[in-house]
């Protein structure tokens, strides 16, 4: 059997299910094991955070037939198996932690193993050197991650974040066919098409609100659009930032037709800056991505196969363990402010 886990950017690793581990041991990824109390502290944080936010009764949410339960209980996997890729990965890189950062480590799970009840440590099967190799694991791989986006400039000038909006009238040169296919008019009806463009450009320039012009011509499903470069089509969007606010474009051609642009907004500080953390966000995603999933693809791993079907959300019990990730971060988010691609 197989078992496909989501990887960053959407990817999937294959993991082989067979049996013959050790009694505790859930997945191996290589040499890194993982057992089934490290596995329990991420699912009843995970499980102790959901409850907290949508109540015990969440988890009889069903979509086409997968349970949130189910659902969850692969999401920890995938994570719990990424964290040991990372590792490995670190190794392979010769990323270590520090002296100081392992004393903040062993901080923080001397903190949250203290925040357990004798109940939550004996349901759990934790002790503190357990607590504290998953803190390890975690920085680790966080630290690897930090170390492969190490040389993208975070820097992002104003021009290339920059959003603009605008108003426009579409005047198309295709139609839909019966099975829903884009058909191109042919040259006679691109010139009709293009005639009304001109008229409406005429009236444009000669002070007919714009407003009404869309409302009598435009053939787009929407008329107004805030982007920033990249996110169009070239000749649309070179065309559009170059228009100065309330200025009118000339015709411009693309494959949906001729539109007629008018600028409305040609700088939003707010938008830029938050545009700015989304560019240098996904400039890190490609690059570790890239790298995770090369290394990632050639490891080998293994599910218990017997003891993943055992295992199921804690019930009965008054186990919480939802500051697992929240003493991490109080401790170690300094240091690593990693956010799960």
């Amino acid at each position: 059997m197989m078992l496909l886990l989501s990887g960053c950017n959407g990817k999937t690793t294959k993991i082989v299910l067979h049996t013959g581990f050790a009694k505790d041991e859930v997945f191996r990824v290589e040499h890194m094991s993982c057992s089934l109390p490290e596995l329990l502290v991420y699912l009843s944080t995970t499980q102790s955070r959901y409850e907290k936010v949508y109540g015990k009764r969440i988890w009889e949410t069903n979509l086409e037939g997968v349970t949130l339960e189910e659902n969850m209980r692969d999401m920890v996997l995938a994570q719990l198996s990424q964290v040991k890729a990372m590792n490995l990965l670190a190794d392979q890189e010769q990323v270590q932690l520090n002296r100081e950062e392992e004393e903040i480590i062993n901080e923080a799970a001397e903190e949250f193993y203290a925040t357990l009840s004798q109940e939550e440590i004996s349901v759990l099967g934790v002790d503190k050197d357990l607590i504290r190799r998953l803190y390890r694991e975690y920085a680790l791989a966080n630290k690897v991650y930090h170390y492969i986006i190490k040389d993208i400039n975070p820097e992002v000038s104003d021009d290339e974040a920059r959003t603009i909006t605008v108003d426009h009238i579409l005047i198309k040169t295709y139609y839909l066919n019966e099975n829903d296919e884009k058909v191109e008019y042919d040259a006679a009806g691109k010139r009709d098409a293009y005639k009304r463009a001109q008229e409406v450009l005429e009236k444009a320039r000669n002070g007919v609100s714009f407003d009404s012009l869309i409302a009598t011509y435009n053939e787009d499903s929407q008329s107004q659009y805030s982007f920033r470069k990249g996110e169009m089509n070239l000749g649309f969007e070179t065309t559009a930032f170059n228009l100065g606010k309330g200025e009118i474009s000339e015709i411009v051609e693309t494959e949906y037709g001729y539109h007629i642009i008018k600028c409305i907004t040609t700088f939003n500080q707010e938008e830029t800056d938050a545009n700015k953390v989304k560019i240098v966000a996904k400039k890190r995603e490609e690059v570790f991505g890239q790298r995770y999933t090369s290394f990632a693809a050639d490891l080998t791993k293994a599910v218990n196969e017997d003891l993943w079907e055992e295992i199921t959300l804690i019930q009965g019990e008054d186990i919480d363990t939802s500051e697992f990730f929240d003493i991490y971060q109080k401790h170690l988010g300094n240091q690593f402010e990693f956010t799960w691609e």
